[in-house]
């Protein structure tokens, strides 16, 4: 049983990481994704590069619609980086995964139709393993999601555990 939860616990870091990377590379630009140039803090649109290549896709025409507009930029920042927070720290793991989920899926949809399987790509199975993450309970293994659920807001509002 330890070694099952010490799997989600990595896999819930790990994932924690790709959220939380993912916001400091558009915020500060460091050059992996996202140029210096293109950085938010220089004034660059974390959305608009991935939304505006979708106008060929199926719904291509709404989501290139919504590249660039200041809070679409807002909810998808702040969405990276308390997803990401949330899952290394292991508190808050069930917003997280409802969160982190219908971003993935919309960006999952935004691709349609995929170039390299006819559904199937990466935005679901993250999707799937923030799903479950939040049934295992994966942040009370390496994270303070035990002590979070102990605090009287959670015990007010389990759904935040």
């Amino acid at each position: 049983m330890h070694r099952v939860r010490h799997t989600w616990a990595v896999a819930r870091i790990a994932l924690g990481w790709v959220f939380l990377w993912a916001f400091l590379d558009k915020t500060f630009g460091w050059g992996f994704a996202t140029p210096a140039g293109k950085a938010w803090i220089s004034g660059g649109s974390p959305t608009t590069g991935f939304l505006k290549g979708t106008g060929e896709n199926a719904l291509g025409g709404f989501f290139a619609g919504l590249a660039g507009q200041g809070w679409v930029d807002w909810l998808f920042m702040l969405g990276l980086l308390g997803v990401g927070t949330a899952l290394i720290l292991g508190a808050g793991i069930r917003v997280a995964a409802v969160a982190g989920t219908a971003m993935l899926i919309l960006m999952w949809a935004a691709e349609l139709p995929l170039t390299t399987n006819p559904f199937m790509d990466d935005h679901l199975i993250y999707s799937i393993v923030l799903i479950g993450l939040a049934r295992a309970d994966a942040g009370d293994t390496w994270g303070i999601g035990t002590w979070w659920s102990r605090t009287p807001l959670v015990r007010a509002y389990p759904v935040l555990k």
